[in-house]
């Protein structure tokens, strides 16, 4: 009985050490979907602003937090950020003041949105409703909801990846757009490498910007991510090439491509697995030009912080990716 009960003792503690089940987390981020959907339709219940437009922006939102580090990050549930100089007001000189008359009278957007009598920066509702407020003074159509996003950020790019990102939730429905997929079928014959950083010659001494999975010619390529698809076209360097950007505001740039996917254009909404084009040999001349390099895919990615865009190494990603795909394939056998 004693050695029973002493067993007993050590499976509760390992199991209470036990790092977070997958079942867990996945329940721990549906209720994070839920809550946020829940203040996004309640926006709209009292604007008639789309709730769809609150999730662009704070999807936009938690995207800079992310790749910046001179902004806390978030405490609740949403990921908007507003500066605490223009909430309480350009003029206010009490920092601390959560008091929603003085602070609309000194200049600040700060707002009381759940009735408490406080206008509090770290308040979910609160933080929601000023957003809401602001771009309500502007109108509630879609050439309205614009120039107040222009308004407030004063950047044509912040705009434009807000309003994807709307575009996104509306299309899908939904929040949960984390879903990936590896940009060749595991069943073709590739290989790749990280080559992130390397010389390149051709047009200049300059780096190489991503990561090649060589490849037959003509082997499919999809998308990785869900996304918008931003520029589709002929670049010089890149020959035939597509530029995606994701619901996490990553730009994906992929290059050398045989040709697109027909019926795909500038615009489109696109999703994992989605085929887009095929693996070629364009580029490096004039529109058309290919054979000059084996057949390749150069897969690039950009992060973007809200004040500019830079590279990094994709190969991380691409090989998360790659292991996702086979845990799939095999789930499905």
């Amino acid at each position: 009985m004693k050695k029973a009960l002493i067993c007993f003792l050590l499976l509760f503690i390992t199991l209470s050490q036990a790092p977070e089940s997958y079942a867990t987390k996945t329940t721990s981020n549906e209720q994070t979907y839920q809550k946020r959907m829940e203040l996004y339709t309640h926006m709209e219940s009292i604007t008639h602003i789309p709730w769809y437009y609150f999730a662009g922006i704070d999807q936009y939102e938690r995207s800079v937090r992310r790749a910046r580090r001179d902004i806390p990050k978030e405490l609740g549930v949403l990921g908007i950020y507003i500066e605490p100089q223009r909430w309480i007001g350009s003029l206010n000189k009490d920092t601390s003041d959560t008091n929603p008359l003085t602070i609309e009278l000194l200049g600040g957007i700060g707002r009381d949105g759940n009735g408490d009598g406080k206008a509090l920066l770290t308040d979910d509702e609160d933080v929601i409703y000023t957003v809401a407020e602001y771009l309500q003074t502007y109108g509630v159509t879609k050439e309205h909801i614009e120039i107040g996003l222009w308004n407030y950020y004063q950047r044509s790019k912040a705009v434009d990846v807000v309003v994807e990102n709307a575009r996104m939730y509306q299309h899908f429905g939904r929040l949960d757009l984390e879903g990936s997929s590896f940009p060749v079928p595991l069943r073709s014959n590739y290989s790749y490498r990280s080559t992130w950083g390397d010389a390149r010659g051709w047009g200049g001494r300059r780096i190489h910007e991503g990561t090649d999975i060589f490849a037959d010619y003509g082997v499919p390529v999809r998308s990785t991510c869900y996304g918008v698809l931003e520029i589709m076209g002929w670049n010089k360097y890149g020959g035939w090439r597509i530029g995606i950007r994701d619901i996490n505001n990553t730009y994906h740039y992929l290059a050398h491509l045989s040709g697109f996917a027909k019926g795909l254009k500038v615009g489109q909404i696109v999703e994992p697995g989605m085929l887009i084009g095929g693996v070629g040999s364009s580029g490096y001349g004039p529109p058309g030009t290919a054979g000059k390099f084996p057949p390749h895919l150069h897969y690039g990615m950009y992060k973007d912080n809200g004040l500019n865009e830079w590279s990094f190494d994709p190969y991380p990603r691409l090989r998360s990716w790659e292991r996702q795909d086979r845990v799939k394939r095999q789930t499905k056998k």
